[in-house]
């Protein structure tokens, strides 16, 4: 069975350009609402992990790259904008969604040069890994991040460069900087960003990454 795939930089729940206002909630249940089968989301404030599941009603398997600085009281300070503080005082976190349970195999910091960066990875039940990353503009932060990658591989995230590709995976994305590549699977569709209409909410774009998706097998 094909499979929908996913993957969104959420932009700490910001819309573009950002404001006052988040709309981590409405992004969630937008990306995930005609139940695609996996999900790579990243810059996720890390409060927000425990709550996935329920707003997207799948499976959520979370990873920290920042710890908060203020954890009890970070996202009411947050709230005050948005768009000011980001991620500032409520952390950063990546995780992946699927429709079914998924192992969790952990994840790895792949680059420490200013932000902490990780790449994550679940096993589907058919056995395909799935690694979730966010980047700094280094490629040699994606050879670190496939290394988790088994024979049969979903890889997608944030690489912070544009085209870039990896070894022995389907070809990148021309022109930008998320992507979902593919090993030992086969791209029936994409991948492809949305369309600006489909990620606007009443008048404001969500988020200053479109969303990418792909149907593999």
């Amino acid at each position: 069975m094909p499979l929908l795939v996913r993957s969104w930089n959420l932009f700490h729940g910001n819309a573009d350009p950002p404001g006052r206002r988040g709309f981590l909630r409405q992004m969630i249940e937008l990306v995930t609402h005609d139940g695609p089968d996996v999900v790579c989301l990243q810059e996720l404030p890390v409060w927000a992990l425990g709550k996935l599941g329920r707003w997207s009603r799948m499976h959520s398997v979370g990873a920290v790259a920042r710890r908060p600085l203020a954890p009890l009281g970070g996202r009411a300070l947050t709230a005050l904008h948005h768009g000011l503080l980001r991620s500032a005082v409520v952390g950063e976190g990546t995780a992946i969604l699927t429709r079914r349970p998924a192992r969790d195999l952990g994840a790895r910091v792949v680059g420490s040069r200013g932000l902490r960066r990780i790449a994550q990875a679940v096993e589907l039940d058919d056995g395909t890994t799935v690694v979730n990353l966010h980047l700094d503009p280094d490629p040699t932060q994606l050879e670190r991040a496939v290394a988790l990658a088994g024979e049969r591989a979903i890889v997608a995230g944030d690489t912070n460069v544009p085209s870039l590709g990896a070894a022995g995976f389907s070809p990148p994305l021309a022109g930008s900087i998320d992507q979902i590549l593919v090993r030992g699977l086969a791209l029936r569709a994409g991948p492809a960003p949305w369309p600006l209409e489909r990620r606007t909410l009443g008048g404001r774009v969500l988020s200053d990454h479109a969303p990418v998706e792909a149907l593999v097998e």
